[in-house]
């Protein structure tokens, strides 16, 4: 009795199991090779393919190239309930030497970065690339733990549940280390338009 049983429910659960799994990303691809978007002290423009957005974030720093990073993202298409960016945009820039907390404007959801090194303060300056989705709305936010932990360590964010989405940062930056720590905002999406309109 308990071997049909067995045999009557053993399906059932594969199934139900099977239904879990696109749940969580696959493994990132970072590109080619795994090769940085940027070579050291010099500015790069990175985009996700159209209707695609960041999902993890690599970073490696150096001391002797001028206390900058080596930079990589990973890009995962979004799910068709959210349906195709409606627009995308550049938000406004995130000056050098200073800290700043920004989410992107309209609901959206980051799609890129763009990134300037000065020499003279020993960073960068940051724009995010926004898309936004139909009216969808943000909700549930939260900031991650700091990235790196300590000024001066590698990066390596990801977000692990696939309905979970990038809508901006806050960073602080160190005088001393010549560093930056990121908090990333992550939000899921509504999976209705929404009847107003969320900064």
């Amino acid at each position: 009795m308990e071997f049909v049983l067995l045999c009557v429910f053993l399906p059932l659960v594969t199934v139900a199991w099977d239904g879990q799994s696109d749940y969580y990303y696959p493994q990132y691809n970072y590109g080619d090779n795994d090769e940085w978007v940027n070579v050291y002290r010099q500015g790069f423009n990175f985009q996700c393919p159209h209707g695609q957005v960041i999902v993890a974030v690599r970073s490696t720093f150096s001391k002797e190239e001028g206390f900058d990073r080596l930079w990589n993202y990973a890009c995962m298409p979004t799910p068709q309930s959210l349906g195709e960016p409606t627009e995308c945009w550049w938000e406004e820039i995130n000056r050098a030497g200073t800290e700043w907390y920004q989410t992107c404007s309209n609901n959206g959801l980051v799609a890129g970065f763009q990134s300037q090194y000065f020499p003279s303060v020993l960073d960068r300056e940051w724009q995010f690339y926004c898309c936004r989705y139909s009216r969808r709305c943000s909700y549930s936010c939260w900031l991650t733990t700091e990235y790196p932990g300590h000024y001066g360590e590698d990066v390596d964010m990801m977000l692990y549940a696939y309905d979970h989405y990038i809508r901006g940062a806050t960073t602080t930056f160190s005088a001393v280390d010549r560093d930056r720590q990121w908090k990333f905002i992550v939000c899921r999406m509504t999976d209705f338009n929404c009847q107003f309109e969320n900064a």
